[in-house]
């Protein structure tokens, strides 16, 4: 199922990630598949269709782009076409080449589901001699390494929302297609080659929200993460999951924080005192004086505690574009009249969905409100 398309209005860190331990539900027969050559319970295996997959004698890799903690990233060909192409590990023992196998045709098949002009293009897959995913090469960079280069400068507010915009409509399509991403950070990120817009990639720790396998707390990277996630009691075999797509929502919030600011989240903190204070202390990044309370509603609405309360990305979207709205110049005048008429609807629609929205997110403001006289940062 694909999204329809619309039209728009390097990293400091360190990486620190979880090891994930699946745990198979009661509701699961076990499959032979699934028992490993010790006897210990594995996750059954998945299987890619054959019309994803590629040619390899058509493939051609070149030299290497990028690195994360499961594959490398190398531009290539494939056929006439240039291309992005990651090469996953496969691990050194029975049980971790089986999991391994499985993150790859998992990663495959949400890939190929999911259409949207701003997620990065899939191409298709190679099983063999290598666990290969092929993608659209963007000749931009990340949005991790271009802040980076522009510090101690900020982006334009214009570019910052539409890139923040850009980023909500392609976490709007994947949850809409039930998909949860669990690793939203600048580095997963990239910008085109004209630098106006921006793609999401890596879907390697992403998970349906319908799959019967229990989703495992504790996945991607800590300065981005959701409270919620840092649980460190282990969920029982049945246990509903603890967490749901609103994971995605509060990194968002950490992402649009960047944009606005261009620092590092929680600066002066290692990832686990990061992770430790957001979790444990409730804290979060120091909000700028200057920022608009519009943004700053925005942000406070995606990262409060309590998963429930956080707006959904559709909401977001239209909550970011109703503010571009009021940064936009109006229009060049070519009939007056019609141009009056037209942006007087226009704003009044704007405008009353501006009230709603607030309406709706009233206690959210009154929340933070109450807390930061409580508790100054």
């Amino acid at each position: 199922m694909s999204c329809s398309e619309r039209n728009r209005g390097g990293g400091e860190e360190e990486e620190e990630r979880r090891h994930e331990q699946p745990v198979l539900p009661r509701s699961v027969e076990m499959d032979p598949n699934s028992v490993s050559r010790n006897g210990s319970i594995t996750a059954p295996q998945l299987t890619i269709d054959e019309n994803l997959l590629v040619d390899p004698k058509l493939l051609f890799i070149g030299s290497k782009i990028g690195e994360g903690a499961h594959g490398k990233v190398y531009q290539g060909r494939y056929g006439d076409r240039i291309v992005a192409v990651k090469v996953l590990h496969r691990g050194s023992t029975y049980e971790e080449r089986a999991s391994l196998e499985n993150r790859f045709a998992r990663e495959v098949n949400m890939m190929s589901r999911v259409k949207h002009e701003n997620l990065v293009k899939f191409i298709g897959a190679c099983k063999d001699p290598l666990m290969v995913i092929v993608t659209e090469l963007l000749p931009g960079m990340s949005l991790r390494r271009y802040l980076v280069g522009i510090r101690p400068g900020k982006l334009d507010l214009h570019v910052a929302v539409k890139f923040a915009i850009d980023i909500a409509r392609a976490m709007e399509c994947l949850h809409a297609n039930g998909i949860i991403h669990r690793d939203l950070k600048p580095d997963n990120l990239l910008l085109t080659a004209n630098q106006k817009s921006v793609k999401l990639a890596d879907f390697g720790l992403a998970r349906e929200e319908t799959v019967t396998e229990m989703m495992t707390a504790e996945t991607g990277t800590y300065r981005w993460m959701a409270p919620e996630l840092y649980s460190t009691v282990t969920l029982r075999q049945g246990e509903k999951k603890h967490y749901n797509n609103k994971v995605d929502v509060y990194s968002f919030g950490i992402v649009l924080w960047e944009l606005l600011t261009n620092r590092m989240p929680f600066e002066g903190m290692s990832n686990l005192q990061a992770a430790y204070a957001a979790a444990f202390k409730q804290e979060r990044p120091s909000m700028p004086e200057n920022i608009s309370p519009d943004l700053a509603f925005i942000i406070q609405s995606c990262w409060v505690e309590d998963p429930n309360l956080r707006p959904s990305f559709s909401q977001i979207v239209r909550m970011l574009n109703s503010f571009l709205f009021t940064l936009s110049p109006a229009p060049p005048s070519l009939d007056s009249d019609a141009n009056d008429a037209a942006a007087s609807n226009e704003n009044d629609s704007m405008n009353d969905l501006s009230a709603r929205t607030r309406g709706k997110f009233a206690f959210i403001r009154q929340l933070f409100t109450a807390r930061k006289t409580k508790n100054p940062q």
